[in-house]
């Protein structure tokens, strides 16, 4: 069974086979980019796998060359959905609402977590690239899989943003989280496996076959025991801080898009244009070899 999540255009592929549900981002020409309607289309069929009898496991992946490459930051704002409906003022010009803000936010990371909150394993496969927001989707997988030459990071650290979900701080040491999130430093593939990332670094070629074969060794537990097996490591993390620390991500995500540094930062796209000014951002981190990464999203 093969088809496309409601609503989204096509831009989010969904497939029941053997035993394992496939998510595709399907928007190539975009570098798969996120929209509300893309992050919807996830959660949903996300939904519709763990609400399937046929489905031991879930694969997320990206069409083309690349996973993700974050937030699109051409989308217009209203294309989004910002579930925040209370009295307010007319606003001045340039005011910034915290809450609804948040709010805004918020909403993009329950549905995230409704990777995290899926009572079947999910498996993320990354390729080319898994850059800003993508993080924080991607980052909810229970086990990711590269690439050998793909790269993972929070380039937003470096101005406009900070992770959403947070989950880089419970999948990393201490050091390394700050050694990726101070910087928002690319992490290559081997890098990703060695500070334990991610689970395996796969051929480029051979990753779908790969994530996949894994994906359906999950019809051999039964259902109700991956669900508890994972709850119960889930809730170990969530008893650290996890949602008091994102609550404080979302809220300081939208801190750091309202500074006056980031303002500046965005009016400098109509001087510049959108690739510039994000080659100006990352080029002292090039300098010191890291790979360019996609322009189309942060």
């Amino acid at each position: 069974m093969s088809d496309t999540t409601p609503g989204t255009d096509n831009e989010v592929l969904y497939e029941e086979r053997d035993g394992i549900a496939v998510i595709a981002i399907n928007r190539p020409a975009k570098k798969n980019t996120l929209t509300n309607s893309v992050i919807q289309g996830i959660a949903d069929g996300v939904d519709r796998a763990a609400r399937s009898a046929e489905v031991a496991a879930i694969v997320l992946r990206g069409v083309g060359d690349t996973f993700t490459a974050g937030y699109d930051l051409t989308a217009r704002r209203n294309d989004w959905d910002i579930p925040y409906d209370a009295p307010r003022v007319e606003a001045r010009p340039g005011a910034w609402d915290p809450v609804r803000d948040l709010q805004f936010m918020g909403n993009n990371v329950r549905r995230f977590m409704s990777i995290w909150n899926c009572p079947k394993p999910v498996l993320g496969e990354v390729k080319g690239w898994a850059v800003g927001g993508a993080t924080d989707l991607v980052l909810c997988c229970d086990q990711l899989y590269m690439a050998e030459d793909a790269h993972i990071g929070y380039a937003p650290s470096r101005v406009y943003g900070t992770p959403t979900t947070m989950l880089w701080v419970y999948r990393l040491t201490l050091e390394h989280a700050k050694q990726f999130l101070l910087t928002g430093r690319a992490i290559d593939a081997a890098t990703a496996h060695r500070i334990g990332l991610v689970s395996h670094v796969v051929p480029a070629d051979e990753l779908e076959s790969f994530i996949e074969a894994e994906a359906k060794l999950y019809r051999n537990i039964p259902a109700n025991q991956l669900a508890l097996n994972k709850l119960l490591i889930n809730q170990a993390y969530e008893n650290m801080g996890l949602r008091t620390s994102q609550l404080l991500g979302t809220l300081f995500d939208g801190v750091t898009r309202n500074t006056e540094e980031a303002l500046r930062w965005v009016e400098s796209f109509n001087d510049k244009g959108f690739r510039e000014v994000i080659r100006e951002r990352d080029q002292p981190w090039q300098d010191y070899g890291e790979k360019p990464k996609p322009g189309e999203g942060d």
